[in-house]
């Protein structure tokens, strides 16, 4: 870790996932190749994971991400770039460290960053990465870590990098997602649909770094392993039982789902099954929450927001409100904050 004084030069970097530089098809194709080809986002050997993208999934799907892009395009740009770039300017009032952003895919990669740092802060000891993920996943987590060390290693810069563990439990990260729920709550409503971003059941036995625990072990979630700091499903569950209890929400009151599925084999309960089945049991008004997220994207806006509304209502339900992402909460900026000026 890192020992703070007076004359270390650091500077803070945010790590978001990225998007498409436009709602016309040729970017989203661009953006969702490059996403897609991530060998820890589709797991396969390079060969037929090219013939998989490039050959089926893109061609089909980029024309219908672009229009689905089209619906939550903002006059300033993609949703997650703004929030992304709110966020950098409210966490640099609350610093004195320079605080710049950069994306897993698109522009903005850390490179660039690492470069524009560099040349504004001749003297840059340490950079702290902060990938934008509060829980750990080989598909989001660790792919935006490993591509920025990868980038800073290539180019050998001066400074050290130093990088922020998954937050899922960090009690300013609970507080914070507390507080942003806390209004919503006080609205009529039969449950709350904590909807996490899902990802194939492949993946968190690869991240098991026991090799025997994760799926594989009765109640593998609440039994103690050191494969729970890798385990994106126990830290999915983690975070939703902390801020629940701090809320104090009956567990008769809440569920997860996944979301966002590519294939077979992910994790389950799927949010889009499950607002169709919902009211069919009784729950008419619904509250839908995405911990996964800390900045509204495609995936709250257009999926949950859009798409999974109407479902919820064309099944039967009376009303759904999907709770926005910490985007630039204060107390979440605070959260941040805290976390980079104290680390030690």
């Amino acid at each position: 870790m890192l020992n703070k004084s007076q004359s270390t030069t650091r500077a803070m970097l945010l790590m978001n996932l990225g998007s498409p530089d436009s709602t016309e098809v040729k970017d989203v194709r661009r953006y969702l190749n490059e996403f897609l080809m991530d060998g820890r986002v589709i797991d396969i050997p390079l060969i037929p994971r090219a013939l998989l993208v490039r050959g089926l999934i893109v061609p089909f799907r980029a024309p219908k991400s672009a229009e689905a892009y089209k619906t939550i395009w903002t006059k300033e740009g993609s949703p997650l770039v703004v929030l992304t770039k709110q966020l950098q300017a409210a966490l640099q009032q609350k610093i004195t460290e320079p605080v710049a952003i950069a994306m897993r895919y698109g522009n903005f990669s850390p490179k660039q960053a690492y470069d524009e740092l560099l040349q504004q802060h001749p003297g840059l000891d340490v950079v702290i990465l902060v990938p934008l993920y509060p829980h750990y996943a080989m598909s989001s987590y660790e792919t935006a870590v490993e591509y920025a060390k990868e980038q800073y290693a290539n180019k050998g810069y001066p400074f050290k990098l130093t990088v922020i563990k998954p937050f899922y439990n960090e009690p300013d990260y609970i507080n914070a997602l507390a507080a942003n729920m806390l209004p919503w709550l006080e609205k009529e409503y039969d449950h709350i649909l904590f909807s996490y971003h899902g990802i194939p059941e492949r993946h968190i036995r690869k991240s098991d770094t026991t090799g025997c625990h994760c799926l594989q072990v009765n109640n593998c979630c609440e039994t103690d392993s050191i494969a729970h700091a890798t385990c994106y499903r126990h830290q999915v569950f983690t975070t939703t039982r902390l801020v629940t209890e701090k809320l104090e929400i009956p567990k008769n009151k809440y569920s997860i789902s996944f979301q966002s599925r590519l294939g077979k084999g992910w994790l389950q309960p799927f949010t889009d099954i499950r607002l169709e089945e919902m009211p069919k049991e009784g729950i008419k008004k619904l509250l839908v929450i995405c911990p996964a997220f800390v900045s509204d994207c495609l995936e709250t806006l257009e999926e949950i927001d859009e798409r999974g509304k109407e479902s919820f209502m064309n099944a039967g339900g009376e009303s759904y409100t999907m709770i926005p992402c910490l985007n630039t909460h204060p107390l979440w900026v605070e959260a941040l904050a805290k976390w980079l000026t104290n680390i030690e």
